[in-house]
């Protein structure tokens, strides 16, 4: 697949990003960040939940280790994704290419690179990450410096995108594949047991609770689906 593919496939999701991004920049700047400062953290982590955690981890004076932990805890369902993602990797990403790549990947370019029906590849990959980390950076540079100029129920506003945004990753898919749609309704009935359960979302952060439901989903998905030939009888 090709840089271009990969850059208009990017498309939807920097436009989606530029908005979702631009909350970030406002609650970066009222937190006492700067915001060239602002703008720095999301070109170097590119991570809404663990942005945000960092930002509340340094108002609060903490620690680089807290940091560390948070941000492992928050991100590590990255990992996952990435593995997947390799196995749809064509010959043309290499290991320093897959490292670059590596840090790119987000919920929506994951959704969007492994929803494809052909091997992945660097070009594609590297089209694929332009415009969403420009889209995120550039909201985060609106939201820090224009922010406080919008009511604040236009800026609330602009966090849905990011939940709308990645119903139409998953859809399109779930409609070709039932055993992906199967997959996406179990994941989303554990993260709702996960959220009205008090224990366990007392207990256990908002970053593994993703990374259980998505495990749990995928070995239902693996072990009690069948698959396309079996389903045909093939």
């Amino acid at each position: 697949m090709t840089f271009k593919e990969g850059f208009k496939d990017g498309l939807a999701i920097g436009l989606g990003y530029l908005s979702v991004s631009f909350s970030f920049g406002i609650l970066a700047v009222s937190s006492g960040l700067t915001w060239w400062q602002a703008v720095l953290i999301s070109i170097t982590c590119l991570t809404s939940a663990g942005q945000v955690a960092g930002v509340e981890i340094m108002v609060a004076s903490g620690g680089f280790v807290e940091m560390a932990v948070a941000q492992l805890i928050i991100n590590l369902r990255y990992s996952l994704m990435s593995i997947s993602l390799s196995q749809k990797a064509d010959k043309t990403l290499n290991t320093p290419s897959r490292l670059v790549t590596s840090f790119f990947i987000t919920d929506e370019i994951f959704g969007v690179s492994s929803g494809k029906d052909r091997p992945v590849g660097r070009s594609y990959m590297l089209g694929l990450a332009i415009l969403p980390t420009l889209g995120w950076s550039l909201g985060t540079l609106l939201g820090a410096v224009c922010g406080n100029i919008l009511p604040s129920i236009v800026t609330e506003s602009l966090a849905i995108g990011i939940y709308g945004m990645f119903v139409a990753i998953v859809i399109p898919a779930s409609r070709k594949e039932a055993n992906i749609a199967i997959v996406s309704f179990i994941s989303v009935v554990l993260s709702a047991v996960f959220y009205f359960t008090p224990p366990l979302k007392e207990h256990i952060s908002g970053g593994f609770t993703i990374i259980i439901c998505a495990v749990i989903a995928a070995l239902i998905g693996v072990f009690a689906l069948p698959t396309k030939e079996e389903a045909y009888g093939q």
